[in-house]
């Protein structure tokens, strides 16, 4: 009886020690690293593929940018085309007023995902490196961590 006491104490400590979830996501492009932060420490980090054309700030849309900036990560898609996604709130009033001074529309649906669905799960190095259309691409393993760990309205910072 003794024994299963302990064993029944153990299994609800352990079933109560959930994964520490990340309060900021944060993105270097010139690394292709992604950081998932806690209390400024690094819980994960991963390398990233982004757009085609990574350098510098998303202007338009089909730039094949990646926007830089503060933003939220403001909802989670199971059912996308690439394997989850989580959704950047880009633009924001200041993408959007820059790109109407230049009279063109500053794109949207920009997202943390994984692979295509089409593609399955990939181990090894992806080539091309950077092949998202200006979201942050990672593997589909990769996806399912980042999933748990990462809360709606968690900010992230992306950086050049």
């Amino acid at each position: 009886m003794k024994k299963f006491l302990l064993l029944i104490s153990v299994v609800g400590f352990l079933g109560g020690c959930a994964a520490p979830k990340a309060d900021l996501v944060v993105v270097k492009k010139s690394k292709n690293k992604m950081y998932l932060m806690q209390d400024d420490k690094v819980l994960r980090s991963y390398n990233i593929a982004l757009g085609g054309n990574p350098v510098g700030h998303k202007v338009q849309e089909g730039d094949q940018r990646t926007p830089e900036g503060v933003y939220m990560l403001n909802y989670k898609n199971t059912k996308s085309k690439f394997y989850k996604s989580i959704n950047i709130d880009y633009p924001n009033e200041q993408d959007i007023a820059r790109a109407k001074l230049r009279g063109v529309d500053p794109g949207d649906d920009i997202v943390i995902h994984g692979l295509p669905n089409e593609l399955g799960d990939i181990r090894g190095p992806i080539e091309p490196l950077n092949w998202t259309n200006g979201c942050i691409g990672v593997r589909n393993y990769e996806m399912d961590e980042i999933w748990q760990l990462v809360e709606v309205d968690t900010p992230i910072e992306i950086l050049p």
